[in-house]
């Protein structure tokens, strides 16, 4: 008996030292972990580990089958026939069927669900599963934005059939999904912890257990990783410039990566302050981006004018909003605003001060709020400075609840720009929160929806971008460059055009 324990006991050893585990960051708390109710960036990068689309974007962001091994469009592109794998499974242990999408179809379109993302759902004229593993969706006419609308996860029908409220389900954070890791473990404001499917229908993830520390403050993360207690960072230009030693040089690969995001000042269109263009305008001219770009990102980045992201085909590069304090002034003047005595601006005897909001965590946006406070000063512009909370703070913006704020948009491949700047997006939980409304940009974006032609379709697209950025309802910060950090002793990252991620369960440690 001793023998056989001796014998078994190595092997026991030897098991757990193969086990790896990587340890990440997230900035901020997340909140919940459905797909279509992860609107935070926190929320959906744990979320996108858990769960799949029917579709997805390859290394080339080309749009291929997820859960669906294939897909047809028939019909003129009114009509999508998407046949699902049969090897997959919930990490629960259920077969995944057409049924779950059907149904996740139906909890989308609930007029009880506070998804941003309702809108491409609703507009499907018929969706039916002829088997186990067909679903086809019809629509009343060509659908551009389709395909990537089912890359949203898909969720498990056997465990939500009987939810009474999707928002405040438990199922948001004990979620189970179809993909590479299930949520072993979720401790507020400290981890959230991963670990890998074995049944998952590509192959188990190599890297057994990820590990995200929740670390709001840039700072902070950084030490972690010096000290060697984080894998992966994504680094601010100024930690990389002059915080990035040799030493962990020598134990970091540094990814540098066209960026997918840009940073934005919004204002609240409602407020009667920025109802005028012309205060909107002076706003951007009396700010020095390029200043901005150089103090905060020290070159790895670009201003433009543009909705899309510098990665996008549809970027614009130009600027129609440059430098020039004299004639914010003016356009000021001309709005009917007078610079008294003691250096502000006044306007039927009311001062023009207002507060400018952004999260905690984030030195950049920090930075880049202290820089605009001074140079709005300068103009007689009294505006004031909120450092909020993560959670607190997307609750105020959900709520309307702000003068003007500094946030970031992360974008998927889609150009459709429905979500962000259409007038019926303006709601609560929206993503039009600025209020923005214009009934031209609405039917270009609506028709930019119906369109194939991709040159028709480029200069759809560059009317929207033209007729937004010329009304000012953002004055578009910086589009950052993705710096990443990652421990060299990870294999298997092969970069591409949609960046060093997509093939993570190949990756080893």
């Amino acid at each position: 008996m001793k023998r056989l324990l001796l014998l078994i006991l190595p092997f026991f050893i030897v098991h757990l030292a193969e086990a790896s585990t990587v340890y990440f960051s997230l900035g901020a708390n997340p909140k919940r972990f459905i797909p279509f109710l992860a609107i935070d960036s926190s929320s959906g990068e744990i979320s996108s580990y858990i769960f799949n689309g029917l579709l997805k974007l390859n290394k080339d962001m080309d749009i291929v089958g997820d859960l669906a091994r294939d897909f047809k469009i028939e019909d003129n592109g009114k009509r999508i026939v998407f046949h699902l794998r049969r090897n997959i499974y919930w990490q629960d242990g259920k077969k995944f069927t057409s049924r779950d999408v059907i149904f996740t179809y139906k909890l989308i379109t609930d007029p009880k669900t506070p998804t941003p993302y309702a809108g491409k759902y609703k507009i499907i004229k018929k969706i039916y599963a002829p088997d186990n593993y067909t679903v086809v969706v019809e629509y009343p006419y060509p659908f551009k934005p389709a395909l990537y609308s089912w890359m949203m996860g898909i969720v498990p029908e056997h465990i939500l059939k009987h939810t009474k409220n999707i928002a405040t389900d438990p199922f948001n954070r004990k979620p189970i999904g179809t993909g590479p890791y299930i949520l072993s473990q979720w401790k507020n404001a400290q981890f959230v912890k991963l670990k890998a499917f074995d049944k998952y229908f590509l192959h188990k993830p190599n890297i057994d257990r990820v590990i995200y520390k929740i670390i709001p403050d840039q700072t902070t993360a950084l030490l972690e990783l010096k000290n060697g207690k984080l894998d992966m960072l994504s680094l601010t230009p100024l930690q990389y410039k002059y915080e990035f030693s040799s030493d962990l040089k020598k134990r970091y690969k540094i990814y540098l990566e066209p960026s997918s995001s840009y940073t934005f000042l919004g204002f609240n269109l409602k407020l009667d302050m920025f109802k005028d263009i012309r205060v909107r305008k002076a706003i951007c001219m009396a700010i020095d981006r390029q200043q901005i770009r150089k103090t905060i990102l020290f070159g790895f980045g670009r201003v433009a004018d543009s909705i899309y992201p510098a990665n996008s085909p549809y970027f614009n590069n130009k600027l129609i909003c440059n430098y020039n304090p004299k004639m914010a002034k003016k356009l000021l003047k001309e709005a009917g605003y007078i610079l008294k005595r003691d250096g502000f601006l006044y306007k039927n005897g009311r001062k023009f001060t207002f507060t400018l909001y952004t999260n905690q965590g984030n030195t950049q946006r920090k930075y880049a709020a202290i820089m605009i406070q001074q140079y709005l000063r300068k103009i007689g512009i009294d505006m004031k400075i909120r450092i909020m909370e993560w959670q607190a703070f997307l609750n105020m913006v959900n709520e309307r609840h702000f003068d003007a704020i500094i946030l970031g948009w992360q974008l998927g491949a889609d150009p459709d720009q429905y979500s962000l700047w259409h007038s019926k997006s303006d709601f609560k939980g929206g993503f039009n929160f600025v209020g923005f409304h214009n009934k031209e940009v609405d039917k270009l974006i609506e028709k930019a929806r119906t369109t194939f032609d991709k040159d028709k379709s480029k200069s759809i697209y560059k009317k929207i971008n033209d007729l937004i950025v010329n009304q000012f309802p953002y004055i578009f910060l910086y589009y950052p460059t993705s710096i990443t950090a990652v421990n060299r002793n990870i294999k298997g990252i092969k970069p591409a055009k949609a960046g060093i991620m997509y093939n993570f369960i190949d990756w080893s440690y």
